[in-house]
């Protein structure tokens, strides 16, 4: 599986598209409609056939591109079936599967974030979105969030993958790119060297954080793919 990462400056989002090298089948992990242009050219220039738009849960940071993208290449969004998404095409459930060619890409619930949060499993790589970041975790204080839900996530499912998993994140705000489950079960500010959810929760419930700045445009456009002209 080849990987190509892209990031967003706007809004510290990491883009990552993803492809088959023998059948060139490709599909785009959380796309930023500010970068639709950039996503086609690259499209193009690698001669992709775009056949999955893939969401990690419904953002509330920024506007995605899915919409916009399915448009000019026919590609289908998928996302977790408890965003209540009226405009996806495909809605998933845990173990989920979807094929890149010769590549299967497998859906894994990661809730706690928000509801409906998916982590997707891809050749030894794991596409955590905000549920796992680098050294880091999702907020849990709105969107449905949970402690207790993305504290079960994390340990009980993204830390039981393989210890050589890379960890690639949906955001960064420290210039970091990529991580290991391993580096993140040691490591991790928040939940890694075996916190307690007791310890874990002290820690999320005192974040005191401000609410991303377009969360009020970013929920509703997202519910409608970024189809927001």
């Amino acid at each position: 599986m080849n990987i190509r990462q892209l990031f967003d400056y706007d809004t510290w989002t990491y883009t990552y598209l993803i492809w088959d090298e023998k059948t060139k089948e490709a599909a785009i992990i959380d796309t930023v409609l500010g970068q639709v242009e950039r996503d086609i050219q690259h499209i193009t220039q690698l001669g992709l056939t775009l056949k999955y738009l893939l969401e990690t849960h419904v953002h509330a940071d920024h506007i995605t591109g899915a919409g916009p993208l399915r448009k000019k290449t026919g590609a289908k969004i998928v996302i977790h079936k408890n965003s209540g998404s009226k405009c996806a095409d495909i809605l998933t459930s845990e173990g989920d599967t979807f094929k890149l060619g010769e590549q299967e890409i497998r859906v894994l619930h990661t809730p706690g974030h928000t509801d409906n949060d998916s982590t997707y499993l891809i050749d030894g790589a794991a596409f955590t979105g905000d549920a796992l970041l680098i050294r880091d975790c999702g907020r849990t204080d709105f969107q449905l969030g949970s402690n207790e839900a993305l504290y079960h996530s994390i340990t009980q499912k993204l830390f039981a993958l393989p210890d050589e998993t890379i960890v690639y994140p949906a955001h960064d705000y420290h210039g970091l790119s990529q991580s290991t489950i391993a580096e993140e079960k040691a490591f991790n500010t928040r939940i890694g060297a075996q916190k307690s959810l007791e310890t874990f929760s002290a820690i999320m419930d005192n974040l005191n954080l401000p609410n991303p700045k377009q969360i009020h445009i970013a929920v509703p456009g997202n519910l409608k793919c970024g189809n927001i002209s």
